[in-house]
């Protein structure tokens, strides 16, 4: 990335950003918690993938391939026993890590694994971990959750939530372009000067909390010869709180508000079929006590969502017919070209197999130097 005083270009052509036949490894949205009950099993499809998940009697949730491996009956169409899932067609019984433990009329069990995959929840959502052994956090809120941080050492049991925050789903979208070309909206700062017409020059800072997680943070001030400019200065310190922080490429976390009361709202994506968007939208505030805390955090909650109306990033028109291609960019799209850089570095894996993904240029460059390598010294008689 070559940055000068007025522009700032794109020196590479990029593997994984905008390109719909891989994604990220990473934790991925699956299905709202409410949407699965204790002994229910439902199918799911994500990024090309096929899927069945269930809740035990245990209140436990576990994922599989949906195919048994047996004569593929679909699994979604089986019956969840105890903590176990069985088949419908000829009732294979498989235990949460996805060892069969039962076999009808055989006598005995035969080694069958299905493929299970890591699942969690956390804001009312169940996530799904896309590769082997989940090597980050789930998508989390840095501000609420270092705010509870003394309630979670106390418990150490972030899964009982109910404690310390209150959630609201928003509305479940579809979108007609890439999830990342989306993603960049909420840090194009050139944007919200020309669509949304804020008197405010933006400028975001970076800052890479680890290979998978990124921050956008503005430091820049409102402009006080505007009269909104002035009306909004009183309720902050120094500069206007909006900070984006990015999970995966593909889960953004908005706060925003003044210096009194923060907003955060989660947009989580994921690829379709089609190579374009789909994905929903959640609110998030700390949990208050009492009847008046209930009523608080309700409207705070409706309040959130009145401004994601307000500025959502899913209802422009303007990704319906996007053709994304970054010709000319300029200095204000330097945190686009900071995020594009982040999405490259991250290991990808391939749409619908979810095997790792290799960008083919560098396998042709490996393979020719193999061959270079193994050829050197041979004889030309």
């Amino acid at each position: 990335m070559n940055v000068t005083t007025n522009t700032i270009r794109l020196n590479h052509q990029t593997v994984t950003f905008n390109h719909s036949e891989r994604f990220i490894e990473g934790w991925y949205w699956l299905i709202p918690s409410h949407k699965v009950r204790n002994s229910q099993v439902k199918a799911v499809s994500i990024l090309g993938r096929e899927l069945v998940i269930y809740r035990g009697q245990n209140g436990k949730l576990a994922c599989f391939d949906a195919y048994c491996p047996h004569m593929g009956a679909h699994l979604a169409k089986g019956k969840v026993e105890e903590n176990g899932l069985r088949c419908c067609f000829h009732h294979w019984k498989f235990n949460s890590n996805g060892t069969c433990t039962e076999i009808p009329y055989l006598g005995k069990n035969i080694p069958i694994q299905l493929k299970n995959w890591h699942v969690a929840e956390k804001y009312g959502m169940v996530w799904i971990w896309t590769g082997d052994t989940p090597k980050q956090s789930l998508p989390l809120i840095p501000e609420l959750e270092h705010e509870t941080g003394n309630i979670l050492s106390r418990k150490r049991n972030q899964n009982n939530e109910s404690n310390w925050i209150s959630y609201a789903y928003g509305d479940y979208f579809e979108v007609s372009c890439h999830p990342h070309i989306v993603m960049i909206h909420a840090i194009d700062s050139h944007h919200f000067n020309t669509n949304n017409k804020l008197s405010l020059e933006l400028i975001l800072n970076k800052k890479q909390i680890n290979e998978n997680v990124i921050v956008f943070s503005n430091i820049s001030r409102s402009r006080e010869d505007y009269f909104w400019g002035k009306l909004i200065h009183y309720f902050y310190k120094s500069v206007i709180t909006y900070s984006i922080c990015s999970w995966y490429g593909s889960t953004t976390i908005v706060t925003l508000g003044p210096d009194f009361l923060h907003f955060y709202i989660i947009f989580t994506l994921r690829l379709n079929a089609e190579g374009e968007t789909e994905g929903c939208s959640l609110f998030v505030t700390k949990k208050r006590r009492g009847l008046f805390g209930w009523i608080l955090n309700k409207f705070i909650l409706w309040l959130t969502k009145m401004i994601d109306n307000y500025s959502s990033i899913y209802q422009s028109q303007i990704f319906e017919h996007i053709n994304f291609n970054l010709k000319t960019p300029i200095k204000a799209d330097h945190a686009i070209l900071q995020f594009i850089n982040y999405v490259e570095k991250q290991k990808t894996r391939s749409w619908g197999s979810w095997v790792i993904f290799e960008d083919t240029s560098r396998r042709v460059k490996k393979e020719e130097e193999k061959n270079m390598w193994s050829s050197k010294g041979e004889g030309t008689d």
